[in-house]
């Protein structure tokens, strides 16, 4: 039974967005002391909410779940975890993840994530994944919530720089998820979701995801300019974009748009992981407290 719940609670998204958290906390090191125990509690705080999101989207989504062969053998459509069980499951952790956050951060970090979390729940899962092809651009927003709470949990003010790290999150979430869209296609399809590569095209969607990777390359860079980042993380930022825009400005057609699409997304992973972690790298020689 603990298997089950694990798995509702998708580990691999939370996995991933606990990277972007890194992201943020890192940055936020750069100018602001720390400790471990901060890190700690604002990554079990945030895991915690995130999961709790994913909880509330398994439940949500039984109806097109059975429709998508990725998705149709997922607990909650299968009924192995019964569903009131499971939303008290998610409210639970939401509240214990919100609270970790307002009580060992700041309240503003708490906030903030709750505001994700909003957007994540009601306006994505429950709005715009269904009815908008702009339902990617939406669910951007909560994606961008993780890396600014780890930053906020360190300042507790929000700054030029957060609203670069916030934005850079953004627009990585647009290639990263329309990459996805795109050599899932078949699914969205048969489930009736209105992303972007169903409804207007695969060419269409390059044309975007070109247009986002240079966008998010620029912001990178202005991220450079504009914080406290080193020239550590000027090298790892020009060989990441300069790596992806390669891979997405790739020619790309009917015959191969799976394995082009595939290859973006793969390169989007490395890109955020990179990020992350030459942001942590560039804090090893400064007096860190525990």
């Amino acid at each position: 039974m603990l298997k089950e719940y694990v798995s509702i609670t998708k580990p691999g998204i939370i996995m991933g967005n606990l990277i972007s958290v890194l992201a943020g906390y890192f940055l936020a090191a750069k100018s602001e002391s720390v400790t471990l125990s901060l890190l700690a509690y604002t990554m079990v705080g945030v895991a915690l909410v995130i999961a709790s999101g994913c909880v509330v989207n398994n439940i949500f989504d039984r109806d097109i779940d059975r429709k998508m062969s990725r998705t149709q053998n997922r607990t909650l459509v299968q009924g192995g975890v019964n569903v009131d069980h499971a939303f008290l499951f998610a409210i639970v952790m939401l509240l214990i993840g919100t609270g970790l956050l307002y009580k060992m951060a700041n309240p503003l970090s708490a906030v903030v994530v709750l505001l994700g979390y909003v957007f994540y729940v009601f306006f994505y899962t429950m709005w715009y994944k269904r009815t908008s092809v702009y339902g990617t651009l939406v669910g951007s927003v909560s994606g961008a919530i993780p890396p600014l709470v780890g930053y906020l949990a360190v300042t507790n003010y929000i700054s030029l720089e957060a609203v670069l790290l916030f934005g850079l999150f953004c627009l990585w979430q647009m290639p990263h998820s329309y990459a996805i869209a795109m050599f899932r296609m078949q699914d969205y399809e048969q489930a009736g979701i209105p992303v972007l590569p169903v409804v207007k095209g695969i060419y269409k969607a390059r044309q975007h995801m070109i247009a986002y990777v240079v966008a998010f390359s620029a912001v990178a860079f202005g991220l450079y300019a504009f914080g406290h980042t080193g020239y550590e993380y000027l090298v790892v930022a020009a060989i990441s974009c300069y790596g992806w825009s390669k891979v997405t400005f790739r020619r790309m057609d009917e015959s191969n748009y799976i394995q082009w699409s595939k290859s973006v997304f793969k390169t989007s992973l490395l890109v955020v992981t990179a990020f992350s972690t030459v942001l942590g790298v560039e804090l090893l020689p400064l007096n860190t407290m525990f």
